[in-house]
């Protein structure tokens, strides 16, 4: 009950305006009994994003589930869709990237990376390993991250007028574009030289 209430009130106003008093008033309880269970305010954070990730991690695993057997593009989708739109429901990235407490932002980072950018490392590893990705997943990982959580904390949604779901889809796509090429068809040498540089590369001389 008291994680319910705290994460009501620290999402709805904010973790840093809401106090200890203002949560004791919100429960019609005191605060010795909410100190009972949870020693300090951060404490009481820690408990209500575990909470919240937890359910982010239903979500991700059931949007897995449902896109099984799809092609390897619609399960990339429908995985990032789902992430950004529960990321945007808590307010990881404002709250990963925000001013405050160092902690609690150090917290939140290992939380995203856990629950969200190990799945989305691993979805990327085995569209590579299936000659699906002709660029290193490494790099296709950094790229829809950040892409990602500048979305999530973009004025875009409202200066385009576009649902945060509509805009998301399309930097889904724009971030896979190119960056998968169907089953069976594959690229040549040349072709792999030009996505994917070389250290040997730059040190050959150019010619006139």
């Amino acid at each position: 009950m008291i994680v319910e209430a705290a994460g009501r009130l620290f999402f709805g106003s904010g973790f840093a305006r809401v106090s200890m008093d203002d949560l004791a008033r919100e429960l019609g309880m005191s605060k010795k009994t909410i100190y009972r269970h949870f020693p300090d305010k951060r404490s009481l954070l820690a408990a209500v994003l575990d909470r919240q990730f937890a359910a982010v991690e239903r979500t991700l695993v059931a949007a897995t589930e449902d896109a099984a057997g799809q092609p390897f593009a619609v399960r990339v989708q429908r995985f990032l869709i789902a992430a950004g739109s529960e990321l945007g429901r808590i307010g990881a990235p404002q709250l990963a990237t925000g001013r405050g407490d160092a902690m609690l932002r150090q917290y939140v980072e290992q939380r995203v990376d856990a629950v969200v950018y190990r799945r989305l490392d691993e979805l990327f590893g085995e569209g590579h390993r299936q000659g699906l990705l002709p660029a290193p997943p490494e790099l296709l990982s950094e790229i829809t991250r950040g892409a990602l959580e500048r979305l999530l904390m973009s004025e875009l949604p409202r200066d385009l007028d576009w649902t945060a779901a509509d805009l998301l889809r399309a930097t889904v796509d724009t971030v896979l574009y190119g960056a998968i090429r169907p089953t069976g068809r594959g690229i040549d040498d040349e072709q792999s030289r030009a996505v994917i540089p070389t250290a040997r590369d730059d040190d050959q001389e150019v010619g006139p």
